[in-house]
């Protein structure tokens, strides 16, 4: 998932244990994460909202949800209005040398 906006992370993280009458998540769309990796432009280390129970980085590591910052994701955004979808891949702790070609998973 690319997000265009200048800065994410600022808010945190909800604590996910809190749920409604019914059982659901109270401040959550989903019980589970349905991204394979973000990718945003800055980040902000600081959390402070009122509800936030964690940072976007902690609940993401907590997840095995890779993340990258200091993405030019207007100009990602603008190849992607160009040449449609794209594959990608964040590769986490790579070796020295990587395959020549590297598996990619089609969510399509």
């Amino acid at each position: 998932l690319v997000l265009t906006f200048p800065l994410i992370g600022n808010y945190g993280v909800p604590d996910e244990s809190i749920r409604d009458e019914y059982d659901l998540p109270t401040y959550f769309e989903s019980n589970e994460i349905h991204i394979a990796g973000l990718v945003v432009s800055s980040y902000s280390w600081e959390h402070s909202h009122w509800a936030a129970h964690k940072s976007l980085a902690k609940w993401l590591k907590d997840n095995n949800v890779p993340g990258i910052y200091g993405v030019d994701t207007r100009a990602l955004t603008k190849k992607i209005r160009e040449v449609g979808a794209l594959l990608g891949n964040l590769v986490v702790n790579p070796p020295q040398s990587l395959p020549p070609t590297i598996e990619f998973s089609d969510p399509n």
